[in-house]
């Protein structure tokens, strides 16, 4: 396992290099430059020139990306433009709500998602299993912008249970923890199941066709046959050799959660990273575009990693040495 480990993170250098080199690239193509939105109309060709050498983009684009590398290896992702500060510090300070809407969402996915895939498959045909399969496949074909309108137009405009928008309360004046927590849980349960439900959709999805194969399994009919429990058999015996597939879609999510935040917390004005790194595209905000985008490629990576890991802990069959 140890040598297998190495190996992949090994293997995950030239692959991230050249997913860093595409956006760089890509970036680049885009028009404007990540200082047009702070150029004075007046200000004279030769102003403009000192500004784009102040910023360090009068050299090749080869140039910045070998520099910027060469930075981002020790640990400096560059200054954002916009914020005047380390890009490393703006994630810092925008990363806590993003990981606290996909956490909370992720729970809520494997929580729902799971359970009634399981209850889906042990009952095939049935009217539950009808019902939870149109379920499902409203969840992954419902546009979240759209679900999230929907939210926001009956739940918090027209019946006003839920907050509209932010992550806190301005007008909350109070010293007690666990007033603050609640006032933050409030404000995202509408984030958390417009970026839970399709995960939960997936997750039911995936475990009902996985444990549909294994039940069918001929041990499966053994261990009925010897007199065990059917929850001893579907939890035990079934569930066990049918979650391969849930700890690779489980592995993908947390990127994939995270990815979808940008869309959710623009609409909910979540103070997150997903929402500052739309204002950062508006702007052209290379160097905070490319610090981003560089740790999500780098969870993503890792994600797969910790994939393939969690196949030999679910399944003592799966051996990489």
């Amino acid at each position: 396992m140890k040598n297998y480990i190495i190996r992949r993170l090994l293997q995950m250098i030239p692959v991230f290099v050249g997913i860093i080199f595409i956006l760089f690239v890509l970036l680049e193509m885009s028009p404007g430059t990540p200082v047009s939105h702070m150029m004075n109309p007046k200000m004279t060709v030769e102003q403009k020139q000192e500004l784009l050498t102040k910023m360090g983009l009068d050299k090749p684009w080869y140039e910045r990306f070998i520099t910027w590398f060469k930075e981002a290896a020790q640990g400096n992702l560059g200054q954002s433009v916009k914020h005047k500060k380390p890009v490393t510090d703006v994630i810092k300070d925008f990363i806590g709500p993003t990981l606290l809407l996909s956490l909370t969402s992720l729970i809520f996915a494997v929580l729902i998602g799971i359970p009634i895939g399981i209850l889906s498959a042990t009952k095939q045909y049935s009217f539950a299993d009808n019902a939870l399969t149109v379920f499902s496949l409203i969840g992954i074909s419902l546009p979240a912008f759209f679900f999230a309108l929907l939210l926001l137009k009956y739940l918090a405009v027209d019946i006003q249970i839920f907050p509209l928008f932010g992550l806190q309360n301005a007008t909350l004046r109070t010293n007690s923890a666990f007033v603050k927590f609640m006032d933050i849980a409030w404000h995202l349960v509408l984030p958390t199941l417009v970026l839970g439900l399709s995960q939960a959709a997936t997750f039911m999805r995936y475990t009902r066709s996985s444990m549909l194969e294994v039940i069918r399994q001929d041990y499966i009919r053994t261990a009925r046959s010897k007199g065990l429990k059917e929850k001893v058999v579907i939890y035990k015996h079934a569930l066990r050799n049918a979650m391969i597939p849930i700890v690779t879609l489980l592995a993908f999510s947390i990127p994939g959660l995270l990815s979808g935040a940008v869309m959710t917390e623009t609409i909910f004005a979540l103070p997150g990273l997903g929402k500052t790194s739309v204002d950062a595209s508006m702007t052209k905000n290379i160097p905070l575009i490319l610090g981003i985008n560089a740790m999500l490629a780098m969870l993503v990576l890792l994600s797969t990693l910790i994939g393939d890991i969690m196949y030999a802990v679910v399944d003592p069959r799966v051996r990489y040495d």
